[in-house]
């Protein structure tokens, strides 16, 4: 395992466009993080907040008419010697051998909709097989047994049944299981987890988020949250990044970031979430407006169109950049600018 203080990816204002007949659509436009070993980052947002672009980019697959403009992805490894080596993603071309054995070797997706990944003419199991031979030179025989062992290591009962059935055979839950097992098929270090419980009950959403935390604890995983939730990010994350329109807003502890937020739009999400203490029939509270189009930036910060505490004539004509407000944490705001 890599020393605790290094990470083991670290995202430097990465800045991912997509090129339309519109316009320019600035999904990912500035973002930093690191992600540790044995760590969960929770990245949080309302939909359209660059979230997922920030996955797909970290794993060199976004869409033919987007390309990241600019940024650094490093990511750092052991070698067989047992010396750190570091590889920059943004780098490698993104059909590159080197960045195929990456992509879903040792770092590898979980998708948000487990149900659309599946190939509806292949069993399960076929699928996990070709993900285990694409990443080792097990024999068909040997990686069915690897399989199977996946498919039980997730709790998924009856693998040797399971494995030959169809995605539309199984239950959300069971698909998801699944999704997880194939992910995990090449033992990956880093584990990115799209919206893993969207579309599935609570109790099953609690399952799922049960067995990452027992697969971190077990294999030492980095896991990458990705979630609107901010009920999961608490249950879930060791650290957090706040995304609003393709910007980090905020980022440090999760602790510090339910207990201490300093961006309004933090702390506009906090007051969002359900509570069992408050009153029966309480109206929620609600953050006001929406997120511009994307082919309407507002100039200045972009939260500020919605911004209660907005400074008239800075936050709307200049843009804030991440600053230290306490141990580990940053945010962009000019409230806390010296």
């Amino acid at each position: 395992m890599l020393a605790e203080q290094q990470p083991i990816l670290s995202v430097r204002d990465l800045r991912t466009y997509y090129h339309q007949d519109e316009g320019i659509v600035r999904a990912v436009d500035g973002a930093s993080f690191d992600v540790y070993a044995g760590r969960t980052l929770g990245i949080v947002g309302e939909s359209g907040c660059g979230k997922s672009v920030t996955a797909r980019s970290i794993l060199r697959i976004v869409e033919q008419n987007g390309r990241i403009e600019s940024g650094s992805i490093h990511l750092r490894r052991r070698t067989s010697s047992g010396q750190v080596d570091e590889v920059e993603l943004t780098a490698l071309p993104a059909n590159s051998r080197e960045m195929r054995s990456i992509r879903g070797g040792e770092i590898a997706l979980i998708f948000q909709e487990p149900m659309t990944s599946f190939s509806p003419y292949h069993t399960v199991g076929n699928q996990i097989i070709e993900a285990i031979r694409l990443h080792s030179d097990l024999s068909k025989r040997a990686a069915r047994e690897r399989a199977i062992d996946l498919l039980r290591m997730v709790g998924i009962p009856k693998p040797e049944r399971r494995i030959d059935e169809y995605s539309f055979q199984l239950s959300g839950g069971l698909r998801q299981r699944v999704m997880i097992a194939m992910a995990l098929s090449s033992d990956p270090k880093i584990l990115i987890a799209d919206e893993p419980t969207t579309a599935l009950d609570v109790t099953t959403q609690a399952q799922i988020l049960e067995l990452l935390q027992r697969l971190q604890d077990e294999k030492g995983l980095a896991i990458i949250l990705i979630t609107h939730d901010m009920g999961v990010i608490a249950e879930m994350a060791d650290d957090v990044v706040v995304m609003y329109l393709g910007r980090v807003v905020e980022r440090g502890p999760v602790d510090t970031i339910f207990h201490a937020p300093k961006h309004p739009y933090t702390q506009a999400l906090l007051r969002s979430i359900p509570s069992i203490l408050a009153r029966p029939r309480t109206k929620l509270a609600t953050i006001s407006g929406s997120i511009p189009h994307p082919y309407n930036r507002p100039v200045g910060c972009p939260f500020h169109t919605r911004c209660s505490e907005i400074i008239r004539g800075t936050c709307d004509s200049r843009e804030p950049q991440l600053q230290p407000v306490g141990p580990d944490h940053q945010v962009s705001c000019f409230l806390y600018h010296s």
